[in-house]
């Protein structure tokens, strides 16, 4: 990291420079690409102030702190600024894995990627719905659709072993839906 130090309304300092220097090297691990950080030091009647200012790859955080003393003015703005990395480093890692983790999901329903239409009135959303279809003859699924409270059964036809759907039709009467052969 590359590290300038400024002096205003303060004589320059070696120790407070070594003593910024050191701090922020700590903080250079948690960057993960080279930044540039500029620290003003400055004192305002009885204000001791520290404005440091990084800069880096998709990165760009200030922070100014104002206390009594100049070594804890650098330490709170320290503090704040190592709080801001890590919220930031937290924000990229939650936005990259919260688009994998929709894919992940698209992927799990279906076995392939999903693909998002471009507007909404493109195509509706399709509830798939899981079910057991039991033999059993036409007279018997006729029976058991007036128990369950849908208006359709699918069942195994027993005498041609292929799916049927029974459904109730607005009149009252019944449909049957079986495929040609």
């Amino acid at each position: 990291m590359q590290i300038s130090v400024t002096f205003k309304n303060l004589d320059p300092s070696e120790n407070l420079k070594s003593y910024v220097q050191n701090k922020l090297t700590k903080l250079d691990k948690l960057l993960e690409n080279p930044a540039e950080a500029h620290v003003v030091l400055s004192v305002e009647k009885i204000r001791h102030i520290a404005e440091i200012k990084i800069i880096g790859d998709r990165l760009n955080i200030n922070c100014r702190e104002k206390t009594g003393d100049m070594y804890s003015s650098i330490d709170l703005a320290l503090d704040k600024l190592e709080k801001q990395i890590k919220k930031n480093k937290q924000k990229i890692r939650n936005h990259r894995q919260g688009s994998r983790n929709e894919i992940r999901d698209r992927e799990d329903i279906t076995g392939l990627p999903e693909a998002v239409p471009a507007d909404e009135t493109a195509a509706p959303e399709i509830k798939i719905q899981n079910i057991e279809f039991k033999p059993m003859d036409v007279e018997e699924a006729s029976l058991q659709i007036a128990l369950i409270p849908d208006n359709f059964i699918v069942f195994t036809n027993s005498v041609t072993n292929q799916v049927n759907v029974l459904y109730k039709k607005n009149d009252g009467s019944l449909g049957l839906i079986q495929p040609i052969t």
